[in-house]
C-alpha cells in the first residue's frame, strides 16, 4: 500500500509529462515534407479507423469508454494514445490495461506479419514498404522495428508518416474531451467526483505537446538535447505503464471478456486494410 500514491502519480502525472515530451521528437516541416496526397491518406486512416472501431464497439458488446480507447490506441500511437485519452474519459483501470495490452499484443504481432506480407502485396519499394507500415502500426517503437525489414529507406518513410500520425493526437483528444463536456454520452466512466474536476475541457498536456512540437519546428532544441529528451520522454511512459498496470486485478480484468480483443483485431484488420489502399493510391 506504501506504493499506491508513487503509482498514481506516474500513472497521472509522470504520464502527462511524457507525452508533453513526445512533442520535441516531431517538427511540422517533417509533415510538411510528405506532401498533400500523403497527409489526405494519413487523415483518412486515422478517421477512418477511428470513428469505424467505435462505432462498431457497443455493437459487439464493449464498452463506450474501452470502444473509445482501442479506437484511439489503433488509429494514432499505440499505448500513449490510449493513456493520453484516458486522462480525458477516466475509464476504469481494468479498460486502459485491457486497451494497451491489445494494442501492443496486435503491434507485436505487425512486426512479424507485415515483412511476411511485404512481397505477396506488391510493396517491394522501400519507400512505399515503409509508409504502409507508418500508416498501420501502433507505437513508434513498433513501427521502427517493423520497417526495419525493409532498410533505412523505408525506416525513414515509415517514421515521417508515423509522426504525421502522432500529430493528429492532439485535435482527437481536444475534440473527444469537448465532446464528453457537451454531451451525456456516457463516455466518462464511473469516477469519483474529485477527478473529473481535474480534467479541462481541452487537457493542458495537450496543450504542452502542441506547444513542444513548435519548439521543435524553430530548431533551437539542439540535437543532442533530442535525444536525451526522448529517453526521458520513454522512461516517463514506461513509469506511467507501470503506474497503470499496478492497480489492475487479474480476475477483474478476465471479466472484460474476449469481445474486446474481437473489437481490437477487427480494428488491426482495418486500419492494415486501409492504409495499404491509400499508400497504393498515393504511389
Amino acid at each position: 500500500e506504501i506504493f499506491v500514491p508513487g503509482q498514481k502519480f506516474a500513472a497521472k502525472k509522470v504520464l502527462r509529462f511524457g507525452i508533453v515530451l513526445l512533442g520535441t521528437q516531431l517538427a511540422l516541416k517533417q509533415v510538411v515534407d510528405l506532401g498533400g496526397r500523403e497527409l489526405i491518406v494519413v487523415v483518412g486512416v486515422v478517421a477512418l479507423t477511428f470513428l469505424g472501431t467505435l462505432w462498431l464497439g457497443p455493437r459487439l458488446g464493449v464498452s463506450k469508454s474501452l470502444s473509445l480507447l482501442i479506437a484511439t490506441g489503433f488509429s494514432i500511437c499505440g499505448a500513449s494514445a490510449v493513456a493520453a485519452m484516458e486522462g480525458v474519459v477516466e475509464a476504469d483501470e481494468e479498460e486502459v490495461t485491457y486497451a494497451i495490452a491489445l494494442v501492443t499484443l496486435c503491434g507485436s504481432l505487425a512486426i512479424v506479419l507485415l515483412p511476411l506480407l511485404r512481397n505477396v502485396l506488391g510493396l517491394s519499394d522501400p519507400q512505399l514498404f515503409g509508409s504502409w507500415v507508418g500508416a498501420s502500426v501502433h507505437d513508434v517503437a513498433q513501427v521502427i522495428a517493423t520497417s526495419s525489414t525493409g532498410g533505412d529507406l523505408a525506416v525513414q518513410s515509415a517514421t515521417v508518416v508515423k509522426l504525421s500520425r502522432v500529430v493528429l493526437l492532439a485535435p482527437l483528444v481536444a475534440c473527444v474531451s469537448i465532446w464528453v463536456h457537451r454531451s451525456s454520452s456516457g463516455l466518462v466512466a464511473k469516477t469519483k467526483k474529485t477527478d473529473k474536476k481535474h480534467v479541462s475541457v481541452v487537457p493542458l498536456f495537450v496543450v504542452g505537446f502542441l506547444v513542444m512540437i513548435a519548439v521543435r519546428t524553430t530548431g533551437v532544441i539542439p540535437d543532442n538535447w533530442l535525444t536525451r529528451l526522448k529517453t526521458i520522454e520513454q522512461v516517463c511512459l514506461a513509469s506511467a505503464l507501470v503506474g497503470l498496470g499496478s492497480d489492475v486485478r487479474i480476475a477483474k480484468l478476465i471479466k472484460v471478456g474476449g469481445r474486446p480483443l474481437l473489437l481490437a483485431l477487427i480494428s488491426w484488420f482495418g486500419i492494415a486494410a486501409v492504409s495499404l489502399i491509400g499508400v497504393r493510391l498515393v504511389a
